[in-house]
């Protein structure tokens, strides 16, 4: 059960999330769902065995992240790690990779976009094909800033792999010998990525979002990317800027393949959009790539083509300034421009080949037969901030206090729910076996109450006479629901955890849990060539196109030396 604002204490108390309505009582899923064989059910027969073998490891380590959040929580860390957690999103490095070219930096900017686009599409494959849940909430407080993080699933984390795999980049083009810069700023750079690097994977595990096994899998893909792309972009780029027009095509076609063979979740999980996006951009990269140098006008010896830097300080501040500023209006442009007209006018072409015979949506994806139009105003991503949202950014980085930092306890998407009842029921059947004769719901109230007695603060007193440890502590609360938040702040944490609990209560608890989820938005067939077209065209204004324009205008760098 969810439990979010947009202005939190830092109390850690459970708050009341006001602006997502309750999902109506039509959309929750039916209770013969609600259970272990909902993954059976819905993933293929040798994926679900792997992720069986996967998920008691993602179980076993939940008390000993809740042992340590508890330990560590402090009201500042909290605002700390809510708002660093942003430096390692795919939004914070698309707004800024397109400034790496604009700025003289094109081959480090080549080099993290190859690195970023690998990291969010595997790692969104992998969360995909396992379908694994986040640690258990509670005994975790989930600590945020993201409502479409929680939606995603935990293994492994996006975050850790984006974190490492620019800090591991850095380091590499730092101690490149052909490296210029003077001892001791190589020196502070260097200490800057490896802080970068821990507070951003730490920092997952504090606000509860990942385990243990989610940041080292992911900070291990992350790391093996920057050295594939270390060793092995540089000759990529040259081979596609020298080759024919086949290389381009050649590229692209691999990458829609890839994005065509992204497993399907077994829940509506939206890693995809985000691989779909990234996609687009490697296509409008590569494309831009291959044109260098091809157009007339263009500045690629001294922008963006080979292993070199351009000094852009000698045009003075007020000029980068306004390259700056032009170049983000014109991606804005192309952005708002082309993705109403491909939403008025693919959904056609998506009901023709639909009648063709031809299904081209995936799961979760609701095809152009079942809809006349995509509603004017849709949200159909986050990667890239829209136009309106900046005065809100800059509300809150003013305004620590509406920065949307939330704490919420409990399950926020529907694989939280389902593990929450797995794991309710994986207790109940651990009681059942350990005492068979014990069989009555009366039996089991009367085993309940003999195992555990807990008060109104969630304080576990006594097990059988002896007092129970911490992580038993934090273990006992799992697969359970906290109830509302009290006038003092504190939460009770109730219900599904042993086998004592009355069937009449839990199928309560479970519409209750199920109908207060965060509801995914509707997604529509024509998103996914709707993102691959848009975002290729933004990576290909940035890297190509924005220098010509420069050019034209007179803020162009064709003047300049190549460092």
């Amino acid at each position: 059960m969810t439990a979010k604002t947009a202005k939190d204490s830092g109390d850690g108390g459970l708050t009341t999330r006001n602006d997502v309505p309750p999902t109506p009582a039509s959309d929750v899923p039916d209770a013969g769902l609600r259970s272990l064989n909902h993954y059976k059910r819905a993933l293929p027969g040798w994926r679900y065995r792997e992720r069986q073998r996967v998920l008691p490891l993602i179980r076993w380590e939940t008390p000993y992240l809740a042992w340590m959040q508890d330990k560590l929580r402090t009201p500042a860390l909290d605002s700390y790690f809510a708002i660093t957690a942003n430096l390692g999103t795919h939004t914070f490095f698309m707004v800024g990779l397109p400034m790496l070219f604009w700025c003289g930096y094109p081959s480090f900017g080549k080099g993290l976009v190859h690195i970023l686009a690998l990291g969010v599409f595997w790692t969104g494959f992998v969360k995909d094909f396992y379908s694994l849940p986040r640690p258990l909430s509670p005994p975790l407080h989930r600590i945020t800033m993201s409502g479409s993080a929680a939606l995603e699933y935990g293994f492994p984390s996006t975050h850790s792999a984006n974190a490492v795999s620019v800090a591991v980049y850095g380091l590499l083009m730092l101690r490149d010998p052909d490296n210029t810069l003077p001892p001791t700023t190589r020196s502070g750079l260097e200490i800057l990525a490896y802080f970068y690097a821990v507070s951003i994977v730490f920092g997952r595990l504090y606000c509860g979002m990942h385990g243990f096994l989610d940041v080292v899998i992911g900070s291990i893909l992350g790391a093996a990317i920057s050295l594939v792309v270390f060793h092995y972009g540089p000759p990529l780029d040259e081979y596609m800027h020298s080759s024919s027009w086949v290389a381009p095509v050649i590229a692209g076609l691999i990458i829609v393949i890839l994005v065509r063979i992204h497993p399907e979740p077994a829940d509506d999980c939206p890693c995809f959009d985000d691989s779909v996006a990234f996609a687009g951009v490697v296509i409008g990269l590569e494309f831009g790539t291959w044109t260098y140098g091809r157009i007339p006008g263009d500045p690629w010896v001294t922008h963006a083509h080979a292993d070199t830097t351009v000094d852009v300080t000698p045009l003075g501040l007020g000029v980068n300034i306004a390259r700056i500023v032009i170049g983000v209006l014109i991606v804005f442009l192309w952005r708002e421009t082309m993705k109403p007209l491909l939403l008025k006018t693919l959904p056609s072409l998506f009901r023709l080949i639909e009648n063709s015979g031809f299904i081209l949506p995936r799961r979760f994806f609701t095809p152009a037969s079942e809809y006349k139009s995509v509603p004017p105003g849709s949200r159909l991503d986050t990667l890239f901030p829209e136009p309106s949202d900046f005065p809100r950014m800059v509300e809150s980085i003013r305004h620590p206090t509406t920065r949307g930092r939330s704490v919420s306890i409990g399950p926020q998407s529907a694989a939280d729910a389902y593990e929450t009842l797995a794991y309710r029921e994986k207790r109940r059947r651990e009681s059942m076996s350990s005492h068979p004769t014990l069989r009555t719901k009366a039996s089991n109230r009367e085993l309940a109450s003999t195992k555990e007695e807990e008060d109104h603060s969630g304080k576990v007193a006594k097990v059988s006479g002896a007092q129970k440890s911490p992580l038993n502590q934090y273990e006992s609360q799992m697969g359970r629901l906290p109830s509302p938040a009290k006038e003092n702040g504190e939460t009770e944490v109730r219900g599904g955890g042993g086998g004592g609990d009355d069937d009449v209560d839990d199928e309560m608890d479970e519409d209750v849990m199920f109908s207060q989820l965060v509801k995914p938005r509707v997604r529509y067939d024509v998103e996914v060539v709707t993102k691959l077209i848009v975002y290729a065209g933004i990576a290909w204004f940035a890297t190509a196109l924005i220098p010509i324009i420069f050019e034209l205008i007179g803020l162009g760098t064709n003047g300049l030396e190549p460092v």
